[in-house]
């Protein structure tokens, strides 16, 4: 975030509680977040649940964990139930984001957030941030595909590698937890990043 992204943010910042939103991060740890959602639009599609654990140093807190659940206000596209197998029935029982958003900007602070395809998540995130503090979410973010490309591309720009989630976990040799749910993909996203943070990236003619 430049300098005048900066002062318009804080412009635009409904609580001056979240101004830490826009400190640089100086330290060493790491949010790891996933998000499953109604749809992939983030114009008007809504979150259902959200898992995110903290990388300190080369452990993934577990004990840390944030895991929250939000009762969406529309539909539940059918395409997203085949992803992530979450319908309405077990959502019912979910909070408002009202109650959550405030609870996972607690938890993330300032921190860099990681996740595979973590622009969307931000994006699905900043529909609730904008509502409730004025501001999208401003954290520094850290792509995994990104991170897999860069090291696993070979000898030229235009080569295909595979950003397939599934694909990366198997050819990073890491293990596949049993349930698909955003806590457990945070998990996994979280074991790429370790794995990825501690290769070298490519460094070929066309870098």
């Amino acid at each position: 975030m430049n300098a005048l992204q900066k002062w318009w943010s804080k412009k635009r910042l409904k609580d001056p509680k979240y101004a830490y939103l826009l400190e640089p991060y100086e330290g060493d740890e790491v949010v790891v977040l996933d998000t499953e959602t109604t749809g992939m639009d983030p114009k008007k599609d809504e979150i259902l649940s959200i898992g995110a654990v903290i990388v300190r140093g080369n452990r993934i807190e577990l004990g840390e964990a944030f895991e929250a659940w939000l009762k969406p206000r529309g539909e539940i596209g059918e395409e997203s139930i085949k992803i992530h197998g979450i319908r309405r029935v077990d959502v019912e029982r979910g909070e408002e984001p009202e109650a959550v958003i405030p609870r996972l900007l607690d938890f993330i602070g300032n921190r860099p957030l990681a996740g595979y395809y973590i622009r969307f998540d931000q994006r699905m995130l900043s529909r609730y941030t904008r509502t409730l503090i004025g501001i999208d979410l401003p954290n520094e973010l850290i792509e995994l595909s990104e991170m897999y490309y860069r090291r696993y591309r070979k000898s030229s720009a235009h080569e295909f590698v595979d950003l397939k989630f599934d694909t990366i976990m198997e050819r990073l040799g890491l293990p596949r937890l049993g349930k698909h749910d955003a806590l457990n993909d945070a998990v996994m996203s979280a074991l790429i990043y370790l794995k990825l943070r501690s290769m070298p990236e490519y460094r070929g003619a066309f870098s």
